[in-house]
């Protein structure tokens, strides 16, 4: 694997003590990456909190066996400054290094948004409350911000994250390359040099994949959306082709020079293990 090339992977956190044994599970199947970091989302409830909370702690107490650093999910829905002040304090006494700073999306129902509105003002926050203690990383959108009103603002906002402090960014998954490239145009263009690593999601259901996608503003190019209703419930063709896919969109990417690749597992360790085999990127 390239020195230059870094790997990361993505969970959700776990709700009961049966799916926190599964991620333990996938955890280890997929150490063969080497991932540099695992990193856990955060939901705007309580408990997914908490349960964000456990499953960082749980990382970064292995990490001295593993390598591999927790970066936990941070979300100004919901958040209050004190109540973030917290979680940082506490991240900081388990030498947690890393954290992805994200607005988040306010969830149905809830109408206090929090004492943060944007996600750069969640930047500014940590860089106030802790200094250079953290990296921190953001997200990206190669095909725009679903809520923003015009590509433009969408880069401005970006950058406004940048400035802030942020050190590096994560996208949100895409399936066209010309976009990710655009996008990296565009952000040199603003003086944005920061490391953006592209985010690779698996296609393991299309229903699902189509649902979410139509809420986050993930574009599915027409060919892809086409070929992949074509399988209906043929579950095995359906996987076979997207792996080969997968596998030759995350090399594009490579030859894009992307500093990372960022997998979002959805807690599963196919086909984020395939692919990465396939592209010898597991070293070995």
């Amino acid at each position: 694997m390239s020195n230059k090339l870094t790997l990361s992977c993505e969970f959700f956190p776990p709700k009961t003590e049966k799916g926190m044994a599964n991620l333990r599970r996938v955890r280890g199947e997929l150490a063969p990456l080497q991932s540099e970091f695992y990193s856990v989302t955060f939901g705007a409830g309580g408990s997914t909190q908490e349960n964000t909370l456990e499953a960082v702690i749980d990382i970064q107490q292995s990490q001295s066996e593993t390598g591999i650093d927790a970066a936990p999910h941070l979300s100004c829905v919901g958040s209050t400054a004190e109540r973030l002040r917290q979680i940082l304090d506490t991240y900081q006494q388990h030498n947690i290094r890393r954290v992805v700073a994200l607005r988040g999306d306010l969830p149905s129902g809830m109408r206090d948004p929090g004492d943060f509105r944007y996600a750069s003002e969640l930047v500014e926050f940590i860089r106030a409350e802790t200094g250079d203690f953290f990296t921190i990383e953001v997200a990206a959108y190669p095909e725009i911000h679903p809520q923003a009103p015009t590509a433009e603002t969408d880069l401005d906002n970006f950058k406004r994250k940048v400035d802030a402090g942020a050190d590096s960014a994560i996208t949100q998954y895409f399936y066209n390359i010309d976009a990710y490239r655009f996008f990296l145009d565009r952000c040199e263009q603003k003086g944005i040099d920061i490391p953006i690593t592209p985010g690779i999601m698996p296609i393991n259901n299309f229903v699902q994949l189509a649902r979410f996608s139509a809420s986050c503003g993930a574009e599915i190019p027409r060919w892809l959306r086409k070929r992949l209703e074509e399988f209906y419930d043929d579950t095995e063709s359906m996987q076979a082709f997207t792996l080969d896919f997968l596998t030759n969109f995350t090399q594009q990417l490579i030859d894009c020079d992307a500093p990372g690749l960022h997998f979002y597992t959805m807690n599963r360790t196919q086909p984020t293990l395939t692919i990465c085999e396939r592209l010898g990127l597991i070293a070995g």
